[in-house]
């Protein structure tokens, strides 16, 4: 292969070659924006310091790095339960480079190094790496099946393996110039091009991401093979269909996204972590081909979520049989399953479709799962995790039991090495161009220049999200840096978060029970300025001058969600958002219980900015009431209300995000 072109862009949406086509809108690449904020930058430090550490020590003590070595060897037993586990190192891998990307370490790079020297060993010669069947080609692990991918449609898990290795690889190389990693994926992707397509072996990926690692590959590599293989898994879909008559043999088409060709499908289904891969491997070849069925595909996939199968918290696939998505509206509480897997891959895809849209409700959307339903996945430790992320924990309630706690591993560890790897690269998430256009997505204090068609823009934005809405952003061009103006008009444009606009969610599903009433003030240098709203964003088109200050206040009450009607569990309660997040009642604030708790008809709670063991967090405060589960008797009680981010670390104990409400009148 010709010697490959590196990036000055970790961005893993931008080429490396140019494309015939692609996404229109570009973000900015996580390693030029520089993080200013007392929100998220403390937790992606304590990602690189605690988080990356302790998951490269746990894939040590746990023989996941010792399959590598074992395969290697081709003697040995495999060591750990999951034939996917090899998974974990390829993802720690991938959140380490990010790292590497911005915070140099010459420790981890040297660790970082004689691990992919082991996982090179491991690779059989003709590009197949997949430690369960190489340790012991003659005995491999009873998911694998006898020979190489036999099982892939259902169990084995080869391509996930392979898909996890490209993410890492691309990752790995953007970040370090290395190519000892890509090298590895590429030999394998190879043999996947050779083993796979028109006249080859046809298989629909039993877990997707390989779309989106092959996708990757293509933009570094700019090989067609790699684009043409992803868009082959995908449209290999539609050969299982779902047996209707037998509803509980749910481990079928439906399962594995595999009921009806792509372009065909209107509902999410299936496992949802799958689900998510699938349809974000699914954007990027709309984006790259240009195929507009892929497009209306995901549009309807995304709205049918939208509308009907999401929690209040941004947390999907409900049912825990399976890790799936259940039928539309069967959204329970005390069964909630919400895999963290499922969230990140949520903010993948919600990236995505901003991407190819240009519309705010998909940053909406995923300034809510950041906030909410991913962020709980991670203790404040940095080392305690949730796979599942529960929406109400009752004393006696069996099924969560075992969820009230979180864990340092787990058997199936894919969540804690997920998040590992997205937060590197989070502040990839907060800025995006489109040739004139500059667009403010996510509210974290920071600081980028951007590269846009009339020369380089600084912009510097300052605040105290999610804690308030007073943001501030000053502008410097490089055309101005004598206070001149701009050449040419920027349109800057700000979101307006949905939740200022009145929408608690992109849909019905959930709504507020109270209105806003009216937009924020724009103010530019002190000055009110009027703006048209377009698809979500205040637009600002001016010729900049250097110095020049936009500030917006995002009033940020406390207010009352309600659950659409086909939510019958939800009837008569309400959960409660204050700005971008979520908030629940948790046993530690509340008499250490919260199943018997009840909100006053006209309740005022109140935020109260607080310092403890949280951390320095606002809590709401306010009187509530409570039912003697004996007597029946109601009585007043205090209540404070935690961000539902934070539950669970301090100990084990109910919690609830739904709560219910006193009717007007009712004494």
């Amino acid at each position: 292969m010709k010697k490959l072109v590196l990036l000055l862009t970790f961005c893993p949406f931008v080429a490396a070659h140019p494309q015939s086509a692609d996404y229109h809108i570009r973000p900015i690449d996580f390693t030029k924006v520089q993080l200013m904020d007392s929100f998220w930058a403390p937790r992606i430090e304590r990602n690189r310091t605690v988080t990356i550490p302790a998951s490269f020590a746990r894939c040590e003590s746990t023989g996941r790095v010792q399959n590598f070595v074992m395969a290697a060897q081709r003697k040995g037993k495999f060591g750990t339960k999951f034939p996917f586990d090899d998974t974990d190192i390829y993802k720690t891998l991938e959140g380490a480079s990010f790292s590497l990307a911005v915070h140099p370490d010459p420790a981890l790079k040297a660790y970082v190094d004689a691990l992919i020297d082991t996982v090179a060993r491991a690779q059989e010669s003709d590009g197949y790496l997949y430690t369960a069947r190489t340790i012991d080609s003659l005995h491999p692990h009873e998911w694998s099946g006898p020979d190489r991918w036999v099982k892939e449609h259902e169990l084995s898990h080869e391509l996930y393996n392979s898909g996890h290795l490209f993410e890492a690889a691309a990752a790995h190389y953007l970040a370090t110039g290395q190519r000892n990693l890509l090298d590895i994926a590429l030999k394998n992707a190879d043999l996947l091009v050779r083993t796979f397509g028109p006249g080859k072996m046809e298989v629909a990926p039993g877990h997707e991401i390989v779309e989106m690692g092959l996708v990757k590959l293509y933009r570094i590599t700019g090989k067609t093979d790699y684009l043409q293989l992803a868009k082959f898994f995908i449209d290999a879909r539609g050969k299982r269909a779902y047996d209707k008559r037998n509803p509980d043999e749910w481990k079928n088409g439906k399962y594995w996204q595999d009921e009806k060709p792509v372009v065909d499908q209107d509902d999410v289904e299936g496992h949802a972590v799958r689900a998510m891969y699938l349809y974000s491997g699914m954007t990027d070849v709309a984006a790259l081909t240009g195929d507009q069925r892929y497009v209306a595909a995901v549009d309807r996939l995304w709205n049918n979520m939208t509308d009907k199968k999401m929690y209040v918290q941004g947390g999907i696939g409900s049912v825990p049989a399976g890790e799936r998505f259940g039928e539309d509206y069967d959204l329970p509480n005390g069964t909630a399953y919400n895999e963290t897997c499922a969230a990140i891959g949520d903010v993948y895809w919600n990236q995505r479709m901003f991407l190819l849209h240009g519309e705010s409700k998909y940053i909406d959307l995923m300034e809510k799962v950041l906030y909410n339903g991913m962020l709980s996945g991670v203790g404040l430790d940095g080392k305690s995790f949730f796979y599942t992320n529960a929406m109400q924990v009752t004393d006696g309630f069996s099924h969560n039991a075992l969820e009230r706690q979180r864990s340092g591993w787990f058997e199936c560890s894919c969540c804690p090495t997920n998040i590992l790897r997205l937060l590197p690269s989070l502040p990839g998430y907060i800025y995006a161009q489109k040739e004139h256009d500059l667009y403010v997505n996510l509210f974290i204090s920071s600081k980028t220049t951007v590269n846009m068609a009339d020369g380089a823009v600084e912009i510097v934005q300052e605040n105290n999200y999610p804690w308030d809405g007073n943001l501030s952003f000053t502008l410097s061009t490089g055309a101005g840096s004598t206070g001149a103006a701009m050449s040419e008009p920027l349109t800057l444009r700000l979101r307006i978060p949905g939740w200022v606009r009145d929408e608690e969610i992109p849909s019905s599903l959930y709504s507020f029970t109270d209105k806003m009433g009216g937009m924020p003030l724009i103010r530019i240098n002190g000055e009110r300025v009027p703006y048209k709203m377009e698809a979500g964003y205040a637009v600002l088109n001016r010729k900049w001058k250097k110095g020049d200050k936009i500030t917006m206040n995002l009033l940020m009450p406390v207010r009352e969600v309600r659950a659409n009607t086909h939510l019958q569990e939800d009837a008569g309660k309400v959960a409660i958002q204050r700005g971008p997040l979520m908030y629940c009642l948790e046993w530690k604030d509340n008499g250490g219980k919260v199943s018997n708790l009840l909100l006053p008809a006209g309740v005022k709670l109140r935020p109260v900015v607080q310092d403890g063991e949280l951390g320095r967090i606002t809590v709401l405060k306010g009187e509530g009431l409570r039912k003697d589960s004996v007597s029946g008797v109601v009585s007043a009680a205090p209540i404070t209300m935690i961000p539902y981010y934070t539950w669970a670390n301090r100990g084990a104990g109910e919690m609830t995000v739904w709560m219910g409400k006193e009717k007007p009148g009712n004494k």
